[in-house]
């Protein structure tokens, strides 16, 4: 069966078609600049990636041209080989605790609760209903991010704030990341033989840490926004509400520039200039006190949350570490290693050094044999667990 994954943002549109249940990948890409000009898509098929200009007017147009391609490129004879779609969805609130069938209702929920994610459920909901008009007869199916964290407890997900912006209007924590963290649940299960106690680090240029027990997400450090927790490339992650409505004041803004900058001129970038890690490592290296600085608080805040979560979970059986900065910079994963020195755990440098997706070796354990917790580094894949949920609604 063929399945599409998708992902779309309000001018973009990324996919990946796979071969189920075997999970061969079969094609993959992006759709960009959607509604602007000079739009272009890259397509990429058994290793060969073409890039095409063209204008791109809505997702419509985008997933027609998708089609289109995957016929001139031989991945499917006809739009009826897709049998089913799985859209990403970032926030589906406490309404969806597992995905399910993208029905108008649903849809509908989708843009209702665009309040909570403005940028990511209105595009998603676009992406749905165009999907539907240009792939007829697939099952849609919606995938919803914050799904996986339904099962931590209210004592977790609650704020200590009036009850009545927690019943009226939906203020407590969501997290996000899910589909990551739900897809390293699944993949360590294989690979230690039973559902264990977790924590899981998505670092990149967003980043979330989880405790799992027992398959399930007890605890995350994402909120009610995405812009909690970690310090990340350009979110500040947690701070004291206090500063808000003093810079308010200060620099006159309003709440679109605060929430503009909180979320897309802080973190690694407001403190460096630079959002990438690669970036903000060579500033330190040319001796940037502050990019140094930087990097400590980056790698601090990472280890709060391990600290707090070993706590909370009464010790872990592994650590797993994925996503950019966590796939691929053993710099980082070194430095919050030796911050975890007080858990027992000790790295094994060599293996840290050789894991690295770019190199081609994308997986392994970076921790010695006698240390007291393995740690563990795993590509993630979203697109691949958005296709297993899809899947299953249409075998």
């Amino acid at each position: 069966m063929k399945v599409l994954s998708v992902n779309a943002g309000s001018s973009s549109l990324k996919f990946k078609c796979y071969e189920m249940p075997e999970e061969k990948v079969l094609a993959s890409g992006v759709f960009e600049r959607i509604g602007i000009k000079d739009g272009f898509y890259t397509i990429k098929v058994n290793g060969e990636k073409r890039e095409k200009k063209c204008d791109l007017p809505d997702h419509r147009d985008a997933f027609s041209k998708l089609m289109n391609e995957l016929i001139r490129l031989n991945v499917i004879s006809s739009f009826d080989e897709i049998e089913t779609v799985g859209h990403r969805i970032v926030q589906g609130a406490d309404h969806y605790k597992s995905s399910v069938i993208a029905t108008d209702e649903v849809v509908k929920d989708v843009l209702d609760l665009a309040s909570l994610a403005p940028l990511h459920n209105k595009a998603a909901a676009t992406g749905i209903k165009a999907a539907k008009e240009v792939i007829k007869g697939a099952v849609h199916v919606c995938v919803f991010d914050t799904a996986f964290h339904q099962t931590i407890s209210k004592e977790r997900y609650l704020y200590a704030l009036p009850l009545d912006w927690y019943t009226e209007y939906h203020v407590r924590k969501y997290g996000a990341h899910g589909t990551s963290h739900k897809y390293i649940t699944e993949h360590m299960k294989e690979k230690l033989g039973s559902n264990k106690k977790l924590i899981i680090c998505h670092i990149g240029s967003g980043g979330s840490i989880s405790a799992v027990k027992d398959g399930k997400c007890i605890d995350t450090s994402m909120g009610f926004t995405p812009n909690a927790g970690l310090i990340m490339g350009s979110r500040c992650g947690d701070i004291d509400v206090s500063i808000i409505p003093y810079i308010m004041s200060k620099k006159k803004y309003t709440k679109d520039d605060i929430a503009m900058v909180i979320n897309k001129e802080s973190g690694l970038l407001g403190l460096t200039g630079e959002s990438d890690m690669r970036d903000v490592r060579k500033l330190a290296d040319e001796g940037s006190e502050l990019a140094r600085t930087a990097l400590n608080m980056y790698v601090d805040r990472i280890v709060d949350y391990i600290a707090k979560y070993y706590f909370e979970l009464k010790g872990v059986d592994a650590i797993v570490l994925t996503a950019g900065v966590g796939e691929n910079n053993a710099a980082t994963r070194k430095e919050i290693l030796e911050r975890l020195d007080f858990l027992g755990v000790k790295i094994d440098n060599s293996a840290n050094e050789e894991i690295l997706g770019y190199k081609d070796v994308h997986e392994g354990v970076i921790t010695t044999e006698d240390s007291s917790i393995p740690v563990y580094v795993v590509p993630t894949d979203e697109e691949v667990m958005i296709g297993r949920d899809a899947y299953e609604f249409a075998k």
